[in-house]
């Protein structure tokens, strides 16, 4: 998308993302933000963080989307391929840092894979 402007409204974004060590929904941002960004700019400002390699994105229980910080990743590729693993009582979500190898796929070449542990963190449990 292009180069990043340092706005007030990518600035309260990434404020978000420093605060917690964790995933945040989608939902959960608009709600956060919501006296200061409307839901429109909430994703315009996820999807060009995650084009700039700063934010990764994923599909959470429910189908619902969650954002997490990249480690090591740019605007041409994505390296942090992980799984994370999301919490049944609390709904609390967290990068995994080991590693599930992608097969090699017979005439196919894998772009993505995309793996959620549920289960329960240490808090719930």
């Amino acid at each position: 998308m292009g180069i990043l402007r340092k706005t007030q409204s990518l600035a309260l974004m990434l404020a978000e993302f420093d605060k917690s060590s964790h995933a945040i929904s989608a939902i959960d941002l608009i709600r956060r933000l919501s006296n200061k960004l409307n839901k429109t700019t909430v994703y315009r400002i996820l999807d060009k963080l995650e084009d700039d390699g700063l934010l990764h994105s994923f599909l959470g229980k429910n189908g619902i989307k969650w954002y997490a910080k990249c480690n090591g990743c740019s605007k041409t590729a994505h390296s942090d391929i992980h799984p994370h693993f999301q919490c049944v009582d609390c709904g609390q979500v967290d990068c995994l840092t080991i590693k599930i190898p992608i097969p090699e796929l017979p005439n196919r070449t894998a772009l993505m894979s995309s793996v959620l542990i549920q289960g329960k963190c240490q808090n719930c449990l």
